[in-house]
């Protein structure tokens, strides 16, 4: 099949996920044609049947705003006028459904019908999509959308809860690669890192509010006290300099390093002995997913979708949101003996395996052959 593919191009959920999504699909031997203002992120290498396409946003002094949605779909007609394309599948709604709509609306006056998949990520309903200012707009959209899925049930719950669906919303769950991520750690590396045999701990994230990265801080700080660690903190974002000032302030601070945005999280991730996610709200969390994939137990709060890959006692442990004690009480439990840790990281790896991408795609692929199956 010839399958558009847009998406934001940066480290968040919903890009990665496009991302990784697109090139399973091209390794199965589909056409990716990826449309978005930049070039994603995990797009690397070069693939026979991977395209991209750069949405150029013109800078008129008209604009205080540069019309980007309106670009994007004067692109999203381009491509499925030029290449064939049978589908478009955008992910987060945030300008892409909108945008899918308007283009579709053009291909429909050139006699051509071409379906739209919408797959919501996240903020794009819970945060973002239900501001006043975009509701309306989310909500057409996502109805004008031939298929709607969701990364989690959790998700597809908060979207009926928050906006007028009168569809039908599918969840197909995040993925990870298992074999990607599931490597021998490179003990010369884990040795750099931490010395003197310290635990290694790990977040992940786009460093907004809403991740609570001030709680991982202080959740490690407590944990520390009890349990030697070394705490690394992946990715980059607004509220990075306030969490790097109040590192700058605590005993400790030679335990913690900023590594920044990083690629090659599989190298990363198996030279972790935990992951900590105190995410005030995580439509699935796919940066646990991965590390689990590289037998990393989690400690999570009970937020969002966390409960659908966090299973408690088994590969992690959940807490509420904000009460780091619990969160150190139950890093202690996974690390009281060999045994016990040894046990979570092999559970964190078991559990992954149900999200692996071979079981995740085919899923993806059933839809596309059900929505072209109406056109034609």
């Amino acid at each position: 099949m010839n399958i558009a593919i847009v998406c934001y191009p940066t480290y968040g959920g919903s890009g990665v996920l496009a991302t990784e999504l697109g090139k399973a699909l091209a390794d199965k031997g589909h056409n990716i044609h990826f449309i978005t203002y930049q070039q994603p992120i995990r797009l690397s290498g070069f693939h026979t049947n991977i395209f991209y396409h750069e949405v150029r946003v013109p800078e008129y002094p008209l604009f205080d705003y540069p019309p980007y949605e309106t670009a994007l779909s004067s692109t999203m007609v381009d491509v499925v006028l030029n290449h064939d394309i049978q589908l478009l599948h955008v992910h987060y709604a945030i300008p892409h459904a909108s945008a899918a709509y308007m283009a579709k609306q053009i291909l429909a006056k050139e006699g051509r019908h071409i379906p739209v998949i919408t797959t919501l990520h996240g903020t794009d309903i819970t945060l973002v999509g239900r501001d006043k200012t975009y509701s309306p707009v989310v909500t057409f959209s996502m109805n004008e959308s031939d298929i709607i899925t969701a990364v989690s049930q959790n998700l597809k719950d908060e979207t009926y809860k928050n906006f007028a669906i009168d569809k039908d919303i599918e969840v197909v769950h995040n993925f990870v690669d298992v074999k990607r991520f599931h490597k021998k750690p490179v003990d010369a590396f884990k040795k750099l890192i931490a010395p003197d045999g310290e635990k290694i701990i790990v977040h992940a994230s786009n460093f907004r509010k809403i991740k609570r990265v001030e709680d991982v801080v202080k959740a490690f700080l407590l944990i520390n006290k009890q349990l030697p660690s070394k705490l690394l903190l992946l990715g980059d974002g607004p509220e990075r300099p306030y969490v790097e000032s109040i590192c700058r302030d605590c005993t400790g601070i030679e335990r913690i390093k900023f590594l920044g945005k990083q690629e090659q999280m599989e190298d990363i991730f198996p030279i972790a002995d935990l992951f900590l996610l105190t995410s005030e709200y995580e439509s699935f969390g796919l940066a646990a997913l991965e590390a689990m994939a590289a037998e990393v137990p989690v400690i999570a709060t009970n937020a969002g979708g966390l409960p659908e890959i966090v299973i408690n006692g088994y590969n992690g442990f959940m807490s509420n949101v904000g009460d780091i004690e619990d969160m150190c009480s139950n890093t202690l439990k996974i690390f009281k003996d060999e045994e016990t840790e040894k046990l979570f990281k092999q559970n964190a790896y078991t559990q992954a395996k149900k999200f692996d991408i071979h079981h995740i795609v085919p899923q993806y692929e059933k839809l596309y052959e059900q929505v072209t199956s109406l056109v034609s």
